[in-house]
């Protein structure tokens, strides 16, 4: 333990003022989270004022909210951090000289994950800002997911360049990886225990200081910050391979003739002490900023810390194969719009397609990584048209993304529904029939959430994941 930093500790007092850098999915939440603690005075949101994302500043500002999913609480919580006068968003990165602690979520893509090397440009980027206006004492949290190694490596070369200080002497330095989900990021951060990893004895316990507020019913779980890196990694590639686990039976049961939600319900129902059968539910694809790419993190970790690797890693891994099968999902999507079209006596060249959802996760506008735009590229590259409706996504580049379904689904060959929002699980048969004005429409069900048997009764030809029940039916004639 160095004496000397916690004597700088001691001297500076308790956290009382925040900084967190970048306003996204997980940085927003944070800091009105920890604006709405007493024990805090004051937090500072830090944004770049960039053509992409610099008018968050003035959103947030006047307590809105750029996130437009549905996430309970987070605007009002946000319009009373601001009203109360202890959240502010700005570009001066100066004013993270007057934070006790500075926290970063940026997001950390990989370039290629062929070749397994992370992107670190946004966060390198923001370590150098948070490290040209470093104090002694202040307590440095890396909460974005990255490379095992990357706390106690690059992050505290950077800082330490840019500062003049030395971390773990001079300023703590730790992992705090976030654990959210878009439509319960409050929820997740208030009740989800909370891993904390720090360089050093010290830091560990700065940073458990900084959490340990804002947890409501979650408790802290200390360990190092490479500990930490590599629970985050984990924890997502695990998830990553129950969804592959899932996708993979899902495709033998259509194989098979037999459908995957009674087969799912049959394993889940063995329960007893010492029983983990937990399916996870298949669909059209993986999508978001943290599954498509950390188990390629936790790859590139062992890769980097570990040496010469005798045994299978990076795509020949299990975590390699699942991230396989579940890049493979959007082009089943495709398959099963073809096989439609084909059964329909139509060809995908000139075929109208309505493609249902943008967002990567169902009552959301997080659009990262969707799953939606290989099928899209892959049905356009066929001949087909296709158009698309999300109700919460805006904006997309190259994309029109439109919130009008009646106009979406207007002379629909195929109606592809690719996200679960809740608007889609209202559907009436008849109606979306109607509004197609075909004999036979295709329907393609990513997420299970229209009755099939509603829709072949309509006269609809019906494809669904894991639905091998009902692929092959007989097509409905309806008497006019």
């Amino acid at each position: 333990m160095s004496t000397r930093l916690q004597s700088i500790i001691n001297a500076r007092g308790p956290i009382r003022k925040i900084g967190v850098v970048g306003m996204g999915y997980v940085g927003i939440p944070a800091a009105v989270l920890f604006a709405d603690a007493p024990e805090f005075e004051f937090v500072c949101g830090f944004q770049r004022d960039s053509p992409s994302s610099g008018y968050k500043i003035a959103m947030l500002n006047r307590g809105e909210s750029p996130l437009k999913g549905e996430e309970p609480g987070l605007e009002d919580l946000l319009g009373k951090v601001v009203g109360a006068g202890k959240f502010r968003c700005t570009s001066d990165f100066s004013e993270i000289a007057a934070c006790d602690a500075v926290t970063l979520a940026i997001q950390t893509p990989f370039k290629d994950p062929k070749d397994l090397i992370p992107d670190f440009s946004a966060l390198t980027e923001g370590l150098r800002a948070v490290g040209r206006h470093l104090t002694e004492g202040t307590l440095v949290v890396l909460e974005s997911t990255v490379t095992p190694g990357t706390t106690a490596g690059m992050a505290r070369e950077i800082l330490e360049a840019e500062s003049g200080l030395v971390a773990g002497e001079e300023f703590c330095l730790a992992h705090a990886p976030e654990r959210v989900m878009v439509g319960r990021l409050l929820r997740n951060i208030r009740e989800h225990d909370r891993i904390v990893g720090g360089i050093d004895d010290v830091s560990t316990r700065r940073a458990m200081e900084l959490y340990q507020p804002v947890l409501a019913t979650g408790t802290i779980i200390p360990m190092t910050a490479t500990a930490a890196e590599v629970t985050k990694t984990a924890e997502n590639a695990f998830r990553d391979l129950q969804i592959a686990a899932a996708n993979q039976l899902a495709l033998h049961c259509e194989a098979m003739g037999v459908n995957v939600y009674d087969v799912r319900a049959g394993i889940d129902s063995l329960k007893g002490e010492g029983i983990t059968r937990a399916v996870l539910w298949p669909g059209a694809g993986v999508g978001g900023h943290c599954l498509t790419k950390d188990s390629w993190h936790l790859e590139r970790g062992a890769q980097v810390l570990g040496g010469d690797l005798w045994y299978p890693h990076g795509a020949e891994s299990i975590f390699g194969v699942a991230r396989k099968i579940n890049e493979f999902m959007p082009r089943h999507m495709v398959h099963l719009t073809l096989e439609g079209l084909k059964r329909a006596g139509k060809s995908p060249e000139g075929a109208n397609v309505a493609l249902l959802g943008w967002a990567f996760i169902q009552n959301s506008d997080d659009t990262r990584n969707t799953p939606a735009e290989p099928y899209l590229a892959a049905m356009e590259d066929a001949g087909a048209m296709v158009r698309v409706h999300d109700p919460f996504v805006n904006d997309y580049p190259g994309i029109k993304v439109s919130h009008n379904l009646d106009a979406i689904l207007a002379g629909a060959d195929v109606v592809t529904v690719f996200t679960g929002h809740h608007h889609y699980a209202s559907f009436e048969a008849a109606r979306v029939k109607e509004l197609s004005g075909r004999e036979h429409p295709i329907i393609v069900d990513g997420r299970n959430v229209v009755d099939p048997d509603a829709f072949i009764r309509a006269g609809f030809i019906y494809k669904g994941i894991g639905r091998g029940d009902k692929n092959s039916h007989p097509i409905v004639q309806i008497r006019r």
